[in-house]
């Protein structure tokens, strides 16, 4: 990955994650008083999925998500059986899907077609504090 939301599909380097280690190690204390603001960038199947949970009421906004998803997460972390579980369900419907398979080089054409262009820029949640 890198800085810009653009170019989300790149494979982070070496040293990206050796400089976002270093970040996460110098921001640990003051997270641990203050808590952790970050911006994210969802891809359009995700952020598709985000919003219509939003207009269902499950989420009020992205930040609620977030902060509801990433607990769940934290909670399920522990459980190396239940993650387990659900790495072999996730495999077994990848195996089972009885959705026609596309040919290698259509995939590759999709691709070349994609990257010839310039993404669509993303939509953006802006968060209106209540006064």
């Amino acid at each position: 990955m890198t800085d810009t939301e653009n170019d989300v599909d790149v494979w982070p380097t070496a040293e990206l994650k050796q400089q976002c280690v270093a970040q996460a190690k110098a921001l640990r204390k003051q997270a641990a008083e203050g808590g952790l603001r970050f911006e994210a960038y969802l891809p359009p199947k995700l952020a598709e999925w985000l919003l219509e949970r939003i207009e269902k009421g499950v989420f009020l906004d992205p930040r609620e998500a977030v902060f509801v998803l990433l607990g769940e997460h934290q909670e399920l972390e522990p459980h190396t059986d239940l993650r387990q579980e659900l790495l072999g369900r996730r495999l077994d419907a990848a195996i089972n899907d009885p959705s026609p398979q596309t040919p290698i080089n259509e995939v590759f054409d999709e691709l070349r077609k994609r990257l010839s262009k310039p993404p669509p820029e993303p939509a953006t949640w802006t968060h209106r504090p209540t006064t």
